[in-house]
């Protein structure tokens, strides 16, 4: 099991004891200090050295970069290394946000550099104990959406916007000197293999810190963050907010590792009922699935068969498994770029004597009427294929699609949450007597690889 601090229950936060860093920026004063003139004129080499180095990461080669990293190195080990040689590495990696600290000011987003504390008063003795006493590497896994490394030059952003960044510089450079312990903190600012649950910043760890896979103790390594899933509930007559993600829990199961929220960690709370949402464990791996997946079977010389389901439900996996080898000629509008092409080369096809496969997300009778009066004009049948596929499912699918080169042959990008969200808002349940010859259902069911399994069976979300 992984470390705890005592096995003693804590006290909980307490915002007067809290140990809060000292200011970075206060508004301006009327008077400049003795001390601010002395540093002035205090020479480059004489003044304190920060510590913090930065860089930063692209998620591919031509992508611009994506995920910033500190690392802070305490001047006594200048030059050195404090990770063992000798035997299995131990990582405790830690969430920042609601985890190691909290906003002063107690709002959501700190307002300033300045705007901190630590979330509890024992964080920063804990975080030395650990490292000093227990041998671990620490590290912080931090998601950063509000950040941009690199704005498009020709895009508006407001000064609030560009002022981010060296904030939040200043922020971890400030909270990584008052730990004084040799800490990397990597945050990631995009919506790519670096944002967590998925193992990006992990994988830069490792390559970091020169960590093969035997080479990490996984039994005792540890994540901590407050992002677990947890469930709301009552204690003590209040109400106990539920969390807004499990990635954090997901995290550590990806990679393998214990996870604690930071109540179990350093107050030694229970652990809270948690739920993860889209499970992929639900969906089991079969060597035969293929077998008994599919009761698709061609009836007509002719006809057009309309796929309707949300993205990332398999529509573009079944065209090229089941309906590509019985000759149909696919119209997709990711390829076409819009309706009006689609209709016409489908016409074009099916003119020229071809079977057809829409393969749109077609969600409503409206958009489905198109298609069944050109198949009408043809004098073709029109048959249907629905995926039935939740949309915590679609989400994940399209993430491991758009994420792993091996399972994307189509190079398809990663969606907005618009494009699953407009799709289940408008869908309306296809039925016989819009004018279908028939309808079949198609559950979602994996049918990959044993090795592309262990890929898309991870958290992507």
């Amino acid at each position: 099991m992984p470390p705890k601090s005592s096995s003693t229950k804590r006290p909980a936060p307490d915002n007067d004891r809290s140990i809060s860093p000292p200011p970075l920026k206060r508004k301006a004063q009327s008077t400049i200090s003795q001390t601010a003139v002395a540093n002035f004129f205090t020479p480059a080499s004489q003044k304190p050295k920060d510590r913090t180095t930065w860089s930063e990461r692209s998620p591919s080669k031509d992508a611009p970069a994506t995920l910033l990293v500190a690392k802070y190195v305490p001047e006594k080990q200048d030059g050195g290394s404090s990770r063992p040689t000798t035997k299995k590495q131990k990582i405790a990696a830690f969430d920042l946000d609601s985890t190691l600290i909290s906003s002063a000011s107690g709002k959501t987003h700190a307002g300033n550099a300045a705007d901190w504390k630590w979330w509890h008063h024992s964080v920063p003795s804990r975080l030395k104990e650990l490292h000093e006493k227990e041998g671990y590497q620490l590290v912080i896994f931090t998601n950063q959406g509000g950040l941009t490394l690199h704005p498009d030059p020709k895009a508006k952003t407001s000064k609030t916007i560009q002022a981010r960044l060296p904030s939040f510089r200043e922020k971890c450079s400030a909270i990584l000197a008052q730990l004084d312990l040799p800490i990397t903190l990597y945050a990631a600012t995009g919506k790519d293999i670096f944002r967590k649950p998925r193992p990006g910043m992990w994988n830069e760890l490792k390559g970091d810190y020169g960590l093969a896979e035997d080479d990490i103790d996984r039994e005792n390594s540890i994540f901590v963050g407050d992002a677990g899933g947890r469930m709301a509930e009552l204690r003590g007559g209040k109400s106990v907010p539920k969390d807004f993600s499990c990635a954090d829990r997901n995290l550590a199961q990806n990679i393998g590792i214990n996870y604690l929220t930071p109540e179990e960690f350093f107050l030694g709370e229970e652990p809270r009922d948690f739920a993860r949402g889209f499970n992929p464990a639900e969906v089991p791996f079969s060597e035969d699935v293929d077998e008994d997946s599919v009761s698709f079977e061609k009836t007509n010389t002719k006809d057009m068969v309309l796929l309707v389901g949300p993205p990332g439900a398999g529509k573009s996996t079944f065209y090229w498994k089941h309906l590509e080898p019985l000759g149909y000629q696919r119209v997709n509008q990711d390829t076409l770029k819009s309706k009006d092409k689609c209709l016409k080369l489908a016409a074009e096809r099916l003119q020229a004597g071809f079977p057809v496969t829409v393969d749109n997300t077609n969600p409503d009778p409206e958009t489905r009427a198109q298609w069944l009066e050109l198949a009408k004009r043809h004098n073709v049948p029109v048959r249907c294929v629905w995926f039935k596929a939740t949309k915590s499912l679609c989400e994940h699918n399209d993430a491991v699609r758009s994420l792993n080169n091996t399972l994307n042959p189509e190079s398809r990008v990663y969606l907005p949450q618009i494009a699953f969200n407009t799709f289940f808002s408008r869908f309306k349940e296809p039925k016989v007597k819009e004018g279908f010859q028939d309808i079949v259902e198609v559950d979602f069911k994996f049918t990959g690889t044993q090795e592309e399994y262990e890929i898309w069976s991870r958290y992507w979300v």
